[in-house]
C-alpha cells in the first residue's frame, strides 16, 4: 500500500479521528471501533484466534495520537490503553472494512452476551 495520510483531525466531541489519504479518501473512525480493533497484542492476541472481544467500550476517549516514524501512529486512550501501532496501510483498512468489521464487532459481543456500555459505576 503506497496511500500516506495527509492530515489527521481528531474530533473530541464526537469523539472521531478523521484521517484523510494521498488518494483523497477521507475516512471518520470513531474512538471506540479503534479501541476495540487496536493491533496491539493484548486486544489482537499474538496469532489467529487469540483476539480478546473488547467490552465496554462505547464511551472511550483519545487522550494523545503519537507519530511513530513515517509509517504510523501511537493512540492513547483515557481507559489507559496505548499499546499498538496503527500503521497508515491498517487505518485505511479499518476505514476501508468499517462497515463489516462493525458489524462483525457487533456480532461477537451478541454472541458473548457482552456489551458496548461501561459496567455500572465506571467513567469508561
Amino acid at each position: 500500500m503506497s496511500e500516506q495520510p495527509t492530515e489527521l483531525k481528531l474530533h473530541q466531541q464526537s469523539r472521531l479521528l478523521e484521517i484523510t489519504f494521498s488518494d483523497n479518501v477521507c475516512y471518520k473512525l470513531p474512538f471506540e471501533y479503534l479501541r476495540v480493533y487496536s493491533p496491539s497484542a493484548d486486544v489482537s492476541g499474538h496469532g489467529p484466534g487469540q483476539e480478546v472481544l473488547q467490552t465496554g467500550k462505547k464511551n472511550v476517549g483519545v487522550t494523545a495520537l503519537v507519530p511513530v516514524g513515517s509509517y504510523a501512529v501511537q493512540i492513547d486512550f483515557d481507559d489507559g490503553h496505548g499499546t499498538g501501532l496503527y500503521t497508515w496501510e491498517y487505518l485505511y483498512k479499518l476505514g476501508k472494512n468499517q462497515p463489516a468489521l462493525w458489524q462483525d464487532y457487533l456480532d461477537r459481543l451478541a454472541a458473548a452476551g457482552a456489551s458496548r456500555e461501561p459496567p455500572a459505576g465506571s467513567k469508561k
